[in-house]
C-alpha cells in the first residue's frame, strides 16, 4: 500500500489550506484514515480520524476548524483546514491503519507553514 499526500504550503493566520492523501495497492475494507502531524521538538500528534463508515475523531486543537472526509472510491482523505494558526505549523502526515491485516501504512509528509 502506497500513500501519496499532497497540498502543504505557507498560508497567512486566519487562511486555509487543503490536504490530499491518496492510497493505493490492496485494502481491505475495514479501515481508517488518519492525519498526523510533528512539529520540531515535539512528538507526533494524531490531528483527525475517519472511519471506513464515515466516523470522525479530532483532537481538541483542531475542532471547529479542521475537517476530515473521505472518498471511498478514490481511496483519498482530505484534510480541510480553516482557521489556521501559527501553532498548526508542522510536518502534516497521512496513514491508512488496515483493520483487515492489523497494519498501518505512512505517506510522506507535507509541510504546512503558518505565518503570524
Amino acid at each position: 500500500v502506497q500513500l501519496q499526500a499532497s497540498g502543504g504550503g505557507l498560508v497567512q493566520a486566519g487562511g486555509s489550506l487543503r490536504l490530499s492523501c491518496a492510497a493505493s495497492g490492496r485494502i481491505f475494507s475495514a479501515n481508517a484514515m488518519n492525519w498526523y502531524r510533528q512539529s520540531p521538538g515535539k512528538g507526533r500528534e494524531l490531528v483527525a480520524s475517519i472511519g471506513s463508515r464515515g466516523t470522525t475523531d479530532y483532537a481538541e486543537s483542531v475542532k471547529g476548524r479542521f475537517t476530515i472526509s473521505r472518498d471511498n472510491a478514490k481511496n483519498t482523505v482530505y484534510l480541510q483546514m480553516n482557521s489556521l494558526k501559527p501553532e498548526d505549523t508542522a510536518v502534516y502526515y497521512c496513514s491508512l491503519t488496515d483493520y483487515g491485516f492489523g497494519l498501518d501504512y505512512w505517506g510522506q509528509g507535507t509541510q504546512v507553514t503558518v505565518s503570524s
